[in-house]
């Protein structure tokens, strides 16, 4: 008997009031993430992958925003939740790691203090068994001397440091669904690795569920079991990892790909790049959404929408041409990405 989703996307949607008039952010969007599963969420910037992720949270303002579909997470839709309940799901059951620590860290508070009101807020504990939970937390994340730390503020730590209190924060009260943000924007190359690896023991240790959203291709590789591809507010790729960078089958997942540079190209070869960029929300219009960018479009795409389709099991594509695509094997090499990932 398979186990049911630790958290299901259905058919979500996410409206902004603007001057522009209604922009839908997030089009019928639909995933699901299991328990102790990490799922990738890829695009370029503007293609609705944080919307998504905190639209999961209803962090929007609610008096200019309007939300459709369901989001059900342990068989409850979060969507039909009061404001009240959703602040006992916020921080204790869904945490989330947003982009820059910096500027998500109160400046004028201290860290043991933000940790600390996490915890008293939705365990009720005093404020000295909160403190020693903190502290257990530091050291969970591998921050040194975490007395020190605990009474420090945000602008006296490292980009690497803030970015494990941010994490320390989130886990807080052992949730199960973490949502991580581009968690390893602007740090070098050896703290990525480090935070990275501490993600995976902390969500075996958690048994916690993953949503990893993030430009770099190789932390999806290295990462996670799914991948969802994103363009324009839509879902226009799904598939398990070594499947998606193996035979990606929409023309957007396989510019991604090329866009990567490889360890064994020529030394002055360009990079591939997507031509155009991505469009404002309210100039979309009702046809194939990356039809304006796509090198293979068709007067098809130019007039009508794509579904999501059923490729493979387990392999859901939008497009209008993937079945050409699929019987040509795919349509990127992608494959030595996971190799020197």
């Amino acid at each position: 008997m398979s186990q049911a989703p630790l958290l299901e996307i259905k058919h979500l949607t996410t409206k902004f009031s603007t001057e522009q008039g209604i922009v839908k952010a997030v089009d019928g969007v639909s995933l699901h993430i299991d328990p102790e599963e990490t799922v990738g969420i890829v695009g370029e910037s503007g293609c609705g992958k944080s919307v998504t992720a905190e639209s999961i949270l209803r962090l929007f303002d609610e008096k200019t925003t309007e939300y459709g579909g369901q989001i059900l997470f342990e068989g409850r839709d979060l969507l039909q939740l009061s404001e009240e309940e959703m602040r006992k799901v916020r921080g204790n059951r869904i945490s989330i790691i947003f982009q820059d620590p910096m500027s998500s860290l109160n400046p004028v508070y201290t860290i043991g203090d933000q940790i600390m009101e996490a915890i008293r807020l939705h365990q009720r504990t005093s404020r000295r068994q909160a403190r020693e939970k903190a502290l257990e937390l530091l050291r969970l994340t591998g921050i040194s001397d975490p007395e020190r730390r605990l009474r420090s503020y945000p602008h006296e730590l490292s980009g690497g440091m803030r970015q494990r209190v941010m994490i320390a924060l989130a886990l807080s009260c052992e949730p199960r669904l973490l949502i991580a943000d581009e968690p390893t924007t602007a740090l070098d190359v050896t703290i990525q690795a480090q935070i990275l690896e501490l993600m995976n023991e902390l969500k075996e240790k958690l048994q916690m569920g993953i949503m990893l959203i993030t430009h770099d291709l190789s932390v999806v590789a290295q990462m996670c079991s799914r991948v969802i591809v994103m363009y324009l507010g839509e879902v226009v790729e799904e598939a398990e990892v070594t499947t998606l960078f193996d035979r990606p089958l929409h023309p957007y997942t396989s510019g991604l790909l090329k866009s990567v540079p490889q360890l064994d190209g020529r030394r002055k070869q360009k990079l591939y790049e997507i031509s155009g960029a991505v469009p404002a929300m309210h100039e979309v219009e009702a046809c194939c959404r990356f039809a304006p960018r796509c090198p293979f479009a068709t007067e098809l795409c130019r007039s009508k929408a794509p579904s999501l389709e059923e490729a493979e099991p387990g392999h859901r594509v939008r497009c209008w041409h993937y079945k050409d695509i699929q019987a040509n094997g795919g349509g990127s090499d992608g494959s030595g990405l996971l190799v020197t990932a």
